[in-house]
């Protein structure tokens, strides 16, 4: 819906700039291009960007109550507002506007920090209560919409993208180098620190409160605490209810006063959402698909059989190894971080197709974590059958040698990647290498001694700290746990890709997978209805069955492929190379050379196939020459500024 912005001073005489908040609120102008609000009470100053979509005239922001001692800003969209508006009213609450942001101004009023129990949908707002001088703010359940926060020397600073708090005087970009080990690892983080020193995400599910006298209090309103039946109710049971709580979500989803499609990859979670909008609807439907001319890589001949099954306005792009290069610095800007996965390039491109015929579109995000869609999770439930079964006849020396010899070069690099996602090649004594290790990380802990220098091994903090900690607070048997780690951890990261990329294109991305209702009844479903051999969200698959064709359902799963790895060959690889160990990189003191040097030699040759930590390393440089560097150049350039990337690798040595 659009992008937030504040600013408060604990001292009441420490008043707020009107100028500094307004260059705050254009470094997200992309976030809404149709308004722009300010409301400045002396040390508060709150602000808005507009992407109008629900009550287009009146729904200005920032929005205040009757007696205008409550101001609100606000993104996001509260798909249950007609309801919440109807009790308001009953309780005596007069409405000037028909934007679901006033329900949220209103349901403050009547209930305080517990109006979010009562809000479904995706959200992060902030009030100011005048009257009691508190700022009150919250994120929704699952983390779909971004808020950011930097609190230090008495003053509160807040955002939907870091990019706005970089913006106000004094507050330098710095790295924050206790988060470079969970970074190699897993390409970002899971807890509350960002990759900037001093900034911090208000997790999903929380709320905070902030005084005058500089009292911060914040708690979490809502946890994903449900046990899974005990199995005892029939596979019917569950395809019936989800199917019918699907569409209960893509409907409620459906709210708009601007023109709506659905991003369609042509896997079984965007061809759901497609299909369920097209029978809601009944009116001509847009979607929308983005592949390469690499076919191997590209689901678009998918994407075509289901739209041409279901009936929509179909659109698609083609996005080339050229663009894709170009446009990265540019969305690393965007993505305030490093981009984790090559993917996002792809959904910016998808999302600015969009953009040219709607403002909102619906997603499939949410149904791989809520339902155990990823082979991985299977995988998990084979390997720790047989590791137990291995670990009761095979003494642990010999377990180690097997491990030495899957990770030695010998095998070739396509074995050795096979080998080393089963019990084999992991150590079933670890959970970080058994899972996280397996399945997540560029760099494991280990690997990453010999990669740091002394200082930067010193300095990059645990990493295993935050995703220990969400699997050590899950239940249930073990896909439940695993869905649960996810659902805190992986899912939120994929959430915040989904809203920058789509933002950075000034449209809205909604997801109803996970309508917070919807996913507590997927977390009921017993594992042996989600699970078919390494198939999963089988579920999902069956309450399809009448909608899509079968080929869909139970195709080989894909996971939005991109070229990346075919790119990175030749004078591409030797390009990021250069970059990699030129002095400017170097200079930051993270990396040893040698072993930099290693691993582009080991790629090069096959031993090893080192894609993904190329990847990894690559994204966190340019990301230090955009934020950390201040390089306007690259910040700035367009994704059609063919510049970009080639300044980027030719001022390497510099």
């Amino acid at each position: 819906m659009c992008g937030i912005c504040g600013i408060f001073n604990h001292e009441r005489t420490r008043l707020v700039e009107r100028s500094t908040l307004t260059t705050m609120n254009r470094q997200i102008t992309h976030r809404g291009p149709d308004d722009e609000g300010l409301f400045v009470d002396g040390n508060v100053g709150i602000a808005m960007r507009r992407l109008s979509i629900i009550d287009v005239k009146s729904g200005h922001q920032p929005l205040s109550n009757e007696t205008g001692d409550i101001w609100i800003v606000y993104n996001g969209e509260i798909y249950n507002h007609e309801d919440l508006r109807k009790d308001m009213q009953a309780r005596g609450h007069t409405f000037r506007t028909k934007s679901d942001t006033e329900s949220i101004v209103h349901l403050y009023e009547e209930y305080g920090r517990d109006c979010v129990q009562y809000l479904q949908g995706m959200f992060a707002f902030v009030i100011w209560d005048q009257k009691r001088r508190v700022l009150f703010g919250a994120r929704d359940r699952l983390g779909i919409k971004p808020f950011y926060f930097r609190h230090e020397n008495g003053t509160l600073l807040f955002g939907s993208e870091i990019k706005t708090i970089l913006a106000y005087p004094g507050v330098k970009a710095e790295f924050n180098r206790g988060t470079l080990g969970e970074y190699l690892a897993f390409g970002y983080t899971s807890g509350a620190d960002t990759m900037f020193s001093g900034i911090h995400k208000l997790m999903p599910g929380h709320w905070f409160e902030l005084n005058e006298a500089g009292e911060w209090k914040t708690g979490q309103y809502w946890d994903l605490r449900v046990t899974p039946d005990d199995g005892s109710l029939p596979e019917k049971h569950y395809v019936e209810m989800y199917r019918d709580g699907l569409e209960k979500a893509v409907s409620s989803h459906l709210m708009s006063d601007v023109p709506l499609g659905v991003f369609l990859s042509g896997g079984v979670d965007s061809s759901a959402v497609a299909a369920l909008t097209k029978r809601i609807r009944k009116e001509p439907v847009e979607t929308f698909s983005v592949g390469y001319a690499e076919a191997a890589f590209s689901e678009l001949g998918y994407a075509q059989e289901v739209a041409t099954h279901i009936g929509t306005k179909h659109h698609e792009v083609r996005v080339s190894k050229e663009e894709f290069f170009d446009a990265l610095p540019r969305l690393i800007w965007h993505e305030d971080e490093p981009i984790v996965w090559p993917s996002s390039v792809a959904l910016y491109f998808v999302a600015k197709l969009a953009r040219e015929r709607v403002t909102v579109v619906l997603t499939g995000e949410g149904s791989d974590e809520t339902l155990g869609g990823y082979t991985r999770y299977a995988m998990t439930l084979w390997n720790a059958r047989a590791d137990a079964i291995y670990r009761g006849i095979t003494p642990a020396l010999l377990r180690r040698k097997v491990r030495g010899a899957i990770q030695s070069n010998a095998l070739g690099a396509t074995m050795q990647r096979r080998l080393e996602h089963t019990f084999l090649g992991r150590d079933g004594a670890s959970w970080e290498s058994f899972y996280f290790d397996n399945f997540y990380s560029a760099f494991a802990a280990p690997e990453q001694l010999s990669l740091l220098t002394p200082e930067a091994q010193r300095t990059g903090g645990d990493v295993y700290g935050n995703v220990m900690g969400a699997w050590e607070n899950s239940g249930g048997d073990l896909l439940h746990k695993l869905l649960y780690t996810d659902i805190k951890t992986y899912l939120v990261e994929l959430l915040m890709k989904q809203d920058q990329m789509s933002m950075a294109a000034s449209i809205e991305s909604r997801v109803p997978f996970l309508d917070h209702a919807l996913v507590e009844q997927a977390m009921r479903i017993p594992t042996k209805y989600l699970l078919e051999g390494l198939s999963g969200k089988m579920i999902l698959k069956r309450a399809l069955e009448d909608i899509l064709p079968h080929d869909i359902l139970y195709r080989k799963k894909m996971g939005f492929p991109t070229p990346w790895s075919r790119w990175l060959q030749g004078d591409q690889l030797t390009e990021v190379e250069s970059m990699l160990t030129g002095e400017r990189s170097v200079a930051r003191g993270l990396f040893q050379v040698d072993a930099l040097r290693q691993m582009f030699e080991e790629h090069r040759k096959g031993r090893r196939d080192h894609t993904n930590r190329i990847w990894r390393l690559m994204n966190l440089e340019i990301w230090h020459r955009v934020f950390i560097d201040g390089d306007s150049s690259l910040a700035s350039s367009s994704a059609s500024d063919a510049s970009a990337m080639t300044s980027v690798v030719s001022d390497s040595r510099r």
